[in-house]
């Protein structure tokens, strides 16, 4: 009730209109206004197959058939992963090669999704139902509610009854990665040792330093203080098939430093070149492209995981996941001042793991 100007009682329209919840300890009232009935749920619509065993009986095979073609489509990615060998004299044999391999790897992933999505719309329970919202950590009550609930979920799919659709599943699962695992075998050389060809490179002694990707040959004058270059071995710029996997190797990052700001061991004290160093370019973490050099700390940054490198002492790690130095190439110069490697890299370059039989 409330008092108008006159000092008449009426009752409040908002109290009329709504449902007051008052808190007498706070002094306050909560006004929820235009409040709605829980509709609840729509009447049931039963499926054919909820209706007709025999339909049901249609489904589930239907779904288990699915299942199996997913497994033969499996199976046919790595037979013709077997059968279409890719030949680097054949160009139409990567076309070959990816055409079947993709057909397999589509029928199994098509057949495998349009079997699960019939066997949740054919024979799951389709009822609705509510969940409540509950505090994260449960109770005892809770969890003992939650074993109840997966195998309620048990029962209405009929995993656990419906074997064939479930182990054709099962096996359809198993089968489904394994054109993956063979494929990771491609990557690699086919018929040669991973670990000798990455423990060579094309440098040798007495080949000459080039830019990357011009292949000009570089003299040591070229070169100031705080400079540095890409560098590739000469002949690779004009180099055809195979030039980008021994580019993976041999790239190299030449820098000029004040030859009083090296730390050099005794035994590498002639691997470098009047201040000039070179060091490889593939990390030795998980083989990104280090390619970014600071001149003031002289420290070298892979910006893919953040190693860094101290090129006033050979490359040596001082952050990152990086667990070993960058290898370094000897240099020195020929008769004309063109800047030539000593040998080859006297350890394997790239990831560590590389090097590990």
């Amino acid at each position: 009730m409330a008092k108008d100007d006159n000092g008449a009682e009426h009752e409040s329209a908002a109290a009329s209109s709504s449902v007051v919840r008052a808190d007498t300890s706070a002094g306050t009232g909560v006004v929820v206004r235009n409040s709605l009935e829980n509709p609840g749920f729509p009447p049931h619509r039963p499926r054919i197959t909820d209706l007709n065993p025999k339909e049901e009986r249609k489904a589930e095979r239907a779904v288990y058939t699915l299942f199996y073609v997913s497994i033969v489509g499996s199976v046919f990615a790595i037979a013709a992963y077997m059968a279409f060998p890719i030949t680097a004299e054949d160009p139409g044999s990567v076309r070959l090669n990816n055409l079947f391999i993709g057909l397999g790897l589509s029928l199994a992933l098509l057949a495998i999704g349009t079997g699960a999505v019939h066997w949740g719309k054919a024979l799951m329970s389709d009822h609705e139902g509510v969940d409540e919202r509950h505090p994260v950590r449960g109770t005892d009550e809770v969890r003992a509610r939650a074993v109840e609930i997966f195998q309620q979920a048990n029962d209405e799919s009929g995993f656990g009854r419906r074997t064939l659709i479930r182990n054709s599943l099962i096996g359809a699962l198993i089968a489904f990665p394994l054109p993956a695992v063979v494929l990771f075998r491609g990557l690699g050389p086919q018929d040669q040792d991973p670990v000798a060809l990455l423990n060579e490179t094309m440098w040798k002694k007495g080949t000459r330093l080039t830019l990357d990707p011009s292949g000009t040959p570089i003299k040591a004058a070229d070169l100031t203080i705080g400079s540095s270059f890409h560098v590739i071995p000469d002949g690779l710029a004009a180099m055809g098939h195979g030039r980008l996997e021994e580019k993976a190797k041999a790239a190299v990052l030449l820098m000029r430093l004040k030859p009083e700001d090296l730390k050099e061991t005794p035994e590498r004290a002639t691997w470098s070149y009047q201040g000039i160093v070179a060091y490889s370019k593939i990390c030795t973490h998980v083989g990104c492209p280090v390619a970014l050099y600071e001149q003031q700390t002289h420290h070298l940054l892979c910006p893919c995981h953040q190693s860094q490198f101290d090129v006033t002492n050979h490359c040596e790690v001082i952050f990152g996941p990086a667990k070993r130095a960058l290898p370094q190439l000897p240099i020195t110069v020929d008769a004309e001042g063109y800047l030539i490697a000593q040998s080859d890299f006297t350890e394997p370059v790239g990831p560590s793991f590389w090097e590990r039989k």
